[in-house]
């Protein structure tokens, strides 16, 4: 059957929102002692750049171990590398004085900010763009606030760590990388980018988990 007007030779455009899955569902988490409810998606987006629209086992993880600890939180500001959806920020933020949650792709900041609305708008929540590497990005958000990834993202991730925490004056300062393992070589990276970058890394005592049959550990990480 041919469609009038219409042949195979022509060329068909799709408006970008086409390949957008935005159908984000309200779910709870129990997160330890803690209960969360927020939007997001049920499964992953086929573009790698949309995976910021679900919960991941990392952020299960961290999570998990922060409501557990929650008294290294109380008078914190914390600054939230690759947010997502936001599932992490708003639990630190029940106990911090601040909290900057940051992700680079708008489509998961739409979300984001979905999610900060649903909790409450307040000036000491607040979402941000940084990508990771972007020195312009970072120096830009610091000056104004005073305040699943693959290979290729793990050197920028460590640039950023390396000058927020140098950035910081304060000795307590220290970033915690929730990891899940998925590959050998992305295990050592890790590692090895943290030490080139001058950072102490330190494995959390009894975080080491499995979440949906991955095996994860929390790292605490520190300028030497």
């Amino acid at each position: 059957m041919e469609m009038e007007g219409w042949n195979e030779d022509d060329d068909v455009c799709l408006d970008a929102s086409f390949f957008i899955n935005d159908d984000y569902q309200l779910t709870k988490f129990v997160l330890g002692s803690q209960v969360l409810e927020l939007y997001c998606l049920q499964s992953a987006s086929t573009d790698f750049d949309l995976t910021g629209q679900l919960v991941w086992p990392g952020a299960e993880l961290l999570n998990g171990y922060l409501s557990n600890n929650a008294d290294m939180l109380t008078g914190c500001s914390v600054i939230e590398l690759g947010s997502g959806v936001g599932i992490t920020g708003l639990l630190c933020r029940r106990f911090c004085s601040e909290v900057v949650m940051t992700d680079h792709n708008e489509e998961v900041l739409k979300i984001l900010r979905r999610n900060i609305e649903l909790h409450g708008n307040t000036p000491d929540l607040l979402a941000e763009k940084l990508e990771w590497g972007h020195t312009e990005q970072l120096d830009d958000l610091l000056r104004n606030r005073s305040r699943g990834f693959d290979l290729s993202s793990i050197p920028p991730l460590f640039d950023t760590v390396e000058r927020l925490l140098r950035f910081s004056s304060r000795e307590n300062c220290k970033f915690l990388l929730a990891y899940v393992s998925r590959a050998k070589v992305m295990d050592s990276m890790v590692l090895s980018e943290a030490i080139r970058h001058g950072l102490h890394v330190h494995e959390v005592a009894g975080t080491r988990a499995t979440i949906r049959n991955l095996e994860g550990v929390i790292y605490e990480i520190r300028c030497l």
